[in-house]
């Protein structure tokens, strides 16, 4: 059996399964090839220089014993491999973290968000920062650029420090602990930017989560009964750590409704990516002033002439 035959053998088993992908891939045929090639230890993105390649029973049982586990546990590929990719980039990754899939790094590397700073651009800020991917990612984009990485949970940060360590950028970017934007009041720091793919899953739709989803930290995801408990007060205090002219890159993922109805006076630009304008958002600090400055003046959400 060659490759690829191997591979649309295990994608069938998969479908048959009823396994739940998002982590990395959308399909049976590409998660199948994703672990296959990995058990090989063939480059992830090479299947086609290898479909032909016949392979031994040994390593057809490599394959599947592997596809079997994907089956029998739920969990996430890369939670098995112990890796995951964003945009070309490898990841150490395992349960203390989140498998890194946020849309943040398209934007990162389509230089999307770089209109949006200036040679000014010094401190960034990786809020709910995971396994530390989009840390490295804005550290490498922006070569000039200090990175904070910060979560609340630390067994997720020891799994960033593998990464950033994996990375060599140990001089460029700090990891720190604590709840939201606590750490970063207390020291003083103030940011261009801030990047952050918070909890947002709203607790119907957590009811709901395939076993995939569900074997990732819990508080990684879920974000309360409309999911905007951790944004809202993202949102409250950002502009105190926020630079002039600063701006918050918020990833929000399919909770936009639920977005708007919580912050209708907030004025946002929606921003594209690959699942298209509803899951990424950029508010400019002067936009969080004045929806704030508004909430002062009318704390029960009264209107005003």
């Amino acid at each position: 059996m060659n490759l690829l035959n191997c591979i649309e053998a295990q994608a069938a088993r998969l479908s048959e399964a009823g396994v739940s992908f998002g982590h990395g891939t959308a399909v049976a045929f590409d998660e199948a090839a994703w672990l296959a090639l990995w058990a090989l230890g063939l480059p992830l993105d090479q299947l086609d220089e290898h479909e032909a390649l016949t392979l031994s029973d040994a390593q057809q049982a490599r394959i599947a014993e592997l596809v079997e586990q994907r089956i029998a546990t739920r969990k996430p590929a890369a939670y098995l491999t112990r890796e995951a990719w964003l945009q070309g980039v490898p990841f150490y990754v395992d349960e203390r973290a989140i498998v890194p899939r946020s849309f943040i790094a398209e934007l990162i590397a389509d230089a999307s968000i770089d209109a949006w700073l200036s040679d000014q651009t010094t401190e960034v800020l990786d809020l709910c920062t995971g396994n530390g991917s989009l840390a490295v990612l804005a550290a490498m984009a922006w070569p000039e650029v200090q990175v904070d990485g910060l979560d609340l949970s630390a067994e997720a940060l020891e799994v960033a420090r593998i990464n950033v360590d994996k990375h060599g950028l140990q001089s460029r970017i700090r990891l720190m602990q604590g709840d939201g934007l606590a750490p970063a009041l207390a020291a003083g720091r103030r940011y261009d930017l801030i990047l952050c793919n918070p909890p947002y899953v709203n607790s119907e739709t957590m009811s709901r989560l395939p076993a995939e989803y569900r074997a990732e930290p819990e508080l990684a995801l879920a974000g309360g009964d409309d999911g905007m408990d951790f944004i809202r007060r993202l949102l409250a205090e950002a502009p105190a750590v926020l630079k002039p002219r600063g701006v918050l890159l918020l990833e929000i993922g399919n909770e936009r409704p639920f977005f708007e109805a919580a912050f209708p006076e907030l004025e946002v630009a929606w921003m594209d990516t690959s699942s298209g304008a509803d899951q990424v958002l950029l508010i400019t600090e002067e936009s969080l002033n004045m929806m704030n400055a508004h909430k002062n003046k009318n704390p029960e959400g009264r209107h005003t002439p």
